[in-house]
């Protein structure tokens, strides 16, 4: 089940700046998370010297681990993309750190550019895709660690870009 709906009832965390929490060392919550992401996307000495970029595949690296969860850096050159996935019983946190990512579900697609974070819960089906012509770096948070990434053959959303 796609969970966009959870966020049309709640609403999206990351537009109410007050309710996130600042990063602890072991975060546990959802805001925790989102606050342990951006902490590491502001200090660009804990992953700018670990970037490759790689024109044959997707590069990743994982960067962190604490308990039960994975931080992963990743690097897109133009028109890399990662199949329409989920993550299995994992929830997670996507932060683009430079350049800009294309997002699509099977109802939407969305542009990020970087600063832009997506929140998603497990069994959330989406595609990522570098799109423009600049490479592009992503950070992905995991919680539980990544254990699955099934990928799907459906179709997903058309090129239609929302803000």
């Amino acid at each position: 089940m796609n969970s966009d709906s959870d966020l049309q009832i709640a609403g999206d965390i990351l537009e109410v700046p007050h309710l996130l929490q600042p990063p602890r060392e072991h975060p546990a919550t959802v805001s925790e998370f989102v606050g342990l992401a951006r902490s590491i996307a502001a200090d660009r000495s804990q992953w700018e010297h670990l970037l490759q970029y790689d024109a044959t595949s997707r590069w990743y690296h994982r960067l962190r681990t604490g308990p039960g969860y994975e931080v992963w850096l990743l690097s897109w050159v133009p028109g890399q993309g990662s199949g329409l996935h989920d993550h299995g019983r994992s929830s997670g946190v996507l932060t683009v750190l430079e350049g800009a990512l294309t997002e699509r579900t099977e109802r939407d697609t969305r542009a990020l550019g970087a600063g832009s974070q997506r929140v998603f819960a497990p069994g959330y089906i989406h595609e990522v895709v570098n799109d423009s012509l600049e490479p592009a770096v992503s950070l992905h948070v995991y919680y539980p660690g990544l254990t699955e990434m099934p990928m799907h053959s459906a179709q997903c959303a058309p090129a239609v870009v929302t803000a």
